[in-house]
């Protein structure tokens, strides 16, 4: 006959129960946040370059719009959910493409592009941004990109009629993102100018349509904005042969943020990528010394940067050549353009830097600066060529580098 519970052992487990019971509930579960505000933390932590925390809270975010059948929805009912302060997959695909550029994954960041762009294929929720960032990411080139500027001109176009046709407050109240629609537009239109400049400059009409769209670009892009729209003006004319249009239109470009303050953020200061690009342009039509000044405030904003010190030394060194030049002001250009230069190549050890051009060019100036001023070599001896890890250092490195430069002294150094 089997047992038989007494009632103290029935009793002795119902307590256990009772308190295992309790033990569970009183670890609440952490309540799950909502994809608002995956989307807003995301968000924040990519404008404060914490892209790889980013990440994660974007793609949680997509993979719950996408469970809750985003990509089905019509885009009447997406603007609906927009207008109600609601996040829009379309729209989480953009901050994620954001992050995966930030990340360096530029596939991910092209195929989150290419997405939101079929469900929105007029630009209502992502404007242009998406297209232009695909004109720039084609692996293609050519007419792949020309399409892709082409599609995002017509939705900025579309944007700038529709606030133009505002009136009164509304219309004050939307100048600056007017401005702002325009400076997209130029950015494309000179994206177009740049595409026919190289890949589709066999083209018999390459000239005519550059020509037509930096013409464009100017006059539609408010004046405070047009820095880099008159830069890509001016290489049009470098293209042209016409070098003193070419002088003018970057002198017009440096004229409108020269004056601003460097520790204040401002539109109208082209970004740090571009003023290098103004600089290298300064130097082909024979600006030195505005190149110069470029060159000084950009190593005042990162002078960790292998580039800038290189070109501040050569373009020193292209000063100490101007016909002219008095044997004093020579000797000074010459002497800081040594400096410069010892610094490029002690940052691209660091650094270990893979600009070979860059390398060699930089040696084979410091080896003509080193007979002009009449000084013995001691780059062997320099930190420039010591490694960090190797206190002992690696003296034969500039020997051997002088060396392969000197074997190839014969041949044209170009910019890089």
């Amino acid at each position: 006959m089997a047992k038989t519970k007494t009632k103290s052992q029935t009793k002795h487990k119902d307590i256990l129960h009772s308190a295992n019971a309790t033990l569970v509930k009183s670890t609440p579960k952490k309540p799950k946040k909502s994809i608002e505000d995956l989307l807003t933390e995301a968000a924040i932590l990519l404008e404060q370059s914490q892209a790889d925390l980013a990440l994660p809270l974007a793609e949680e975010a997509l993979r719950r719009l996408e469970r809750d059948g985003g990509p089905s929805r019509d885009i009447d009912e997406l603007l609906q959910r927009a207008a109600e302060g609601q996040p829009t997959l379309p729209a989480a695909l953009i901050l994620d493409a954001d992050i995966q550029l930030a990340v360096g994954d530029v596939d991910a960041a092209r195929a989150n592009f290419l997405r939101a762009t079929h469900i929105d294929p007029e630009g209502a929720l992502i404007s242009a941004e998406p297209w232009l960032w695909l004109a720039q990411l084609c692996e293609e080139g050519g007419q792949k990109s020309i399409g892709y500027f082409e599609k995002a001109t017509e939705v900025l176009r579309n944007e700038i009629e529709v606030l133009e046709d505002a009136e009164g407050i509304v219309a004050a109240h939307n100048q600056g993102i007017l401005d702002e629609k325009k400076a997209k537009l130029a950015e494309a239109l000179c994206g177009m100018a740049e595409v026919y400049m190289t890949d589709l400059s066999w083209e018999a009409d390459a000239e005519a349509r550059c020509e037509r769209f930096v013409t464009e670009a100017v006059a539609v892009c408010p004046d405070r904005l047009s820095a880099g729209v008159l830069q890509t003006l001016a290489s049009v004319r470098i293209s042209q042969e016409r070098v003193e249009d070419a002088r003018q239109a970057l002198r017009r470009s440096i004229e409108i943020w020269k004056d601003l303050p460097e520790d204040v953020e401002d539109d109208a200061r082209p970004d740090f990528a571009t003023r290098v690009s103004l600089s290298r342009l300064l130097m082909e039509v024979e600006a030195e010394p505005e190149a110069m000044t470029v060159l000084e405030g950009l190593i005042r904003q990162d002078d960790q940067s292998v580039e800038c010190w290189y070109l501040g030394g050569w373009c020193q060194v292209l000063m100490s050549e101007k016909n002219g030049s008095d044997a004093e002001g020579q000797a000074k250009s010459r002497e800081q353009a040594h400096i410069w230069l010892h610094n490029c190549l002690r940052l691209y050890r660091v650094q270990d830097y893979e600009d070979e051009r860059l390398r060699d060019h930089a040696l084979e100036l410091v080896r003509q600066l080193n007979s002009a001023l009449a000084i013995e070599d001691q780059m062997d001896d320099d930190d420039a060529w010591e490694d960090e890890d190797d206190p002992e250092g690696e003296d034969d490195d500039l020997e051997v580098e002088e060396n392969r430069v000197e074997s190839d002294r014969d041949e044209d150094v170009e910019m890089t």
